[in-house]
């Protein structure tokens, strides 16, 4: 309506020239056209709208993605999947979702939750409605503890305001300030409502290293029993990882009352990543630059990562996070291979 208002001002020098019909017709047309400016489909294809209550994730699209890009991680893929799919096809959650990723660096944390968000609003880490926290950037400094707890109710009322489907992603969580995350406990918890504001139809991700040690332990007693990777299920590592996490100082969870409420829904476990996985990450890095995958170039690029145990080296101990420098090495060799193969 404020849109009509403001076209009709414009229109109105040229109005008082014309006859009443004229007159009439005139406004007819610019509300109708002002209406259909303003339809939701129309207007949300030029400017990113929250989306509609009624709006479901794709699950299948979200299943082929997961499985294409992100390797070696069974049960992350099975636990996030499930747990976003009921959420989103749940009309009336009691609670905004709350996951909490766990594992070592290069396991495919963050490219979950990239790939989650995206699913979500479709420009992802670009999109207005999807927020990312890095604790050592946003805050760094302990004796400024109280400010940014202030600061950080503020900006999660304010944009859940704007959209209730709004993403919260905080990254580095093992060096947040113990305590600091305590904060949104009011936004986690079952309530309908606070200050007016309803927090049930947002999505909280927490990004940690905390309790890979933890995860990989019980990866390489499941290995060194003769039991296969896919054979580890979730509450296998789930208690021992919310009670580590618990009482780990350096987790920014350390006695959070966000475990002690039971408002973290899912402690998704990402497993430490073997030579089979690194390469699977080597050929779609390949894929992704337009580079024909040379097998030898595959083998090059895992034979330089670094794995444990001394002895056996089963796992990569820094996952897949250098593969892209790694392949930088390699790149001529790629750039030959794809020419030949035209």
């Amino acid at each position: 309506m404020l849109r009509a208002v403001g076209l009709l001002w414009l229109l109105l020098p040229g109005l008082a020239a014309l006859e009443p019909l004229s007159v009439g017709l005139a406004i007819g047309v610019a509300s109708a056209l002002t209406g259909y400016l303003s339809h939701p489909s129309f207007y949300c294809s030029y400017v990113e709208c929250c989306p509609s209550a009624g709006q479901r994730l794709n699950a299948t699209a979200l299943k082929v993605q997961l499985d294409s890009k992100l390797f070696g991680q069974h049960l992350a893929k099975d636990v996030v999947l499930k747990a976003v799919m009921g959420f989103s096809n749940n009309p009336s959650p009691k609670k905004p979702l709350t996951l909490s990723l766990h594992g070592w660096a290069g396991t495919g944390k963050n490219f979950l939750s990239q790939i989650l968000a995206e699913h979500v609003h479709p420009a992802g880490l670009r999109s207005k409605f999807v927020h990312l926290f890095l604790a050592t950037l946003h805050f760094p400094h302990h004796e400024q503890l109280k400010v940014y707890k202030e600061q950080l109710q503020n900006w999660i009322r304010g944009n859940v305001s704007a959209c209730p489907h709004s993403v919260f992603i905080f990254d580095e969580m093992d060096k947040m300030h113990p305590g600091l995350i305590d904060a949104i406990k009011p936004f986690l918890d079952y309530y309908e409502q606070v200050d007016g504001v309803s927090y049930r139809k947002a999505i909280f991700i927490f990004l940690s290293n905390a309790g890979g040690d933890l995860i990989n332990k019980a990866a390489l007693d499941f290995w060194t029993s003769g039991k296969g990777r896919e054979e580890i299920q979730l509450k296998d590592l789930e208690p021992m990882l919310s009670v580590g996490v618990f009482n780990n100082k350096n987790s920014g969870l350390w006695h959070s009352s966000l475990i002690d409420r039971n408002l973290i829904d899912y402690f998704v476990p990402f497993l430490p990543l073997e030579h089979k996985h690194v390469k699977m990450c080597v050929r779609a890095e390949m894929i992704a630059r337009g580079y024909a995958v040379d097998e030898k170039v595959v083998q090059a690029v895992a034979d330089e990562m670094t794995f444990f145990p001394k002895e056996q080296k089963i796992y990569s101990d820094k996952g897949c996070k250098t593969v892209q420098a790694k392949l930088d090495i390699h790149e001529d060799t790629a750039k030959r291979y794809t020419k030949a193969k035209g």
